[in-house]
């Protein structure tokens, strides 16, 4: 499965502007021959931007739209987060679309910072979507921090073979690529659970500083990552300013087990 890491600059409030980024690196992607793009959180208002209160749309909507008629003339898979309005509340949601241009899951965040209570309610579900590459889970950025990693481990028991999650990194200002602000927060979580169960984890985020919202002045550096048992396979630039694009060849292992065989792979990783 040849996954196309879309990591892209995301300006809040902007959501023309991201779409067109956007659109464009899925072109790159498929003329790089990739089955599948993953792009990052809300990448439409950006996340946490006051602009969810009245802009964000639903799923299906107007930017939902326009993914699946691109992913339906590329013939290519997407999935990538966007701002749901639901009735009166509003969502962190991820979408997978198929290469007919089809919606086939949305996943509501449910590890929301507190920062983010205000604009998105708590997601109630996780599945895992069968599709021709195999079992994909989906899950979005602080749903995999070491202390809510439950909610993979949960996606891996049940049966999926990758899991993939937009996702919205940030750090303060002053950070530099010498301080490797990730190597704990993100590659450790991701990589546990990429060893342990023997998958492919896929996380790509956005860059860009933060304009209005909680954490106004800080910004996405990018750094995605894409692990699997032997560890790091595929990285993002560090990069607050531009897009960039990964291409990563990921292979999905068959399923080694289930049900209470978890439960013994458990006991084994702590003797």
């Amino acid at each position: 499965m040849r996954i196309g890491m879309a990591q892209l600059l995301v300006e809040g409030g902007e959501p023309e502007r991201n779409l067109q980024r956007a659109e464009k690196l899925i072109r790159q992607a498929k003329a790089g021959r990739c089955d599948l793009v993953l792009l990052p959180e809300t990448l439409d208002l950006a996340w946490t931007h006051p602009s969810a209160y009245n802009e964000a749309e639903p799923i299906p909507g107007k930017f939902s739209d326009f993914f699946c008629s691109l992913a339906f003339e590329l013939d290519i898979w997407l999935c990538l987060g966007l701002t749901e309005k639901n009735g009166d509340v509003r969502f962190n949601a991820a979408i997978l679309i198929n290469n007919k241009g089809e919606i086939i899951h949305t996943y509501h965040k449910i590890n929301l910072l507190e920062v983010e209570f205000p604009f998105y309610q708590v997601g109630k579900s996780l599945n895992v979507i069968e599709t021709p590459f195999g079992n994909i889970g989906i899950n979005i950025c602080a749903d995999n921090y070491i202390y809510s990693i439950h909610n993979a481990h949960v996606l891996a028991r049940m049966g999926a073979q990758i899991i993939l999650s937009p996702s919205s990194w940030t750090v303060d200002h002053f950070i530099t690529e010498e301080m490797d602000p990730y190597k704990n927060k993100w590659v450790k979580p991701l990589s546990e659970i990429a060893s342990l169960y023997d998958i492919v984890f896929v996380s790509v985020t956005s860059v860009g500083y933060i304009v209005g919202g909680p954490y106004e002045g800080k910004k996405m550096i990018g750094c995605s990552l894409a692990v699997n048992k032997s560890g790091v396979i595929a990285q993002g630039e560090f990069n607050e300013f531009a897009g960039d694009l990964k291409v990563v060849d990921a292979e999905l292992k068959p399923l080694k087990w289930k049900g209470t065989q978890f439960d013994d792979l458990e006991k084994n990783k702590r003797q």
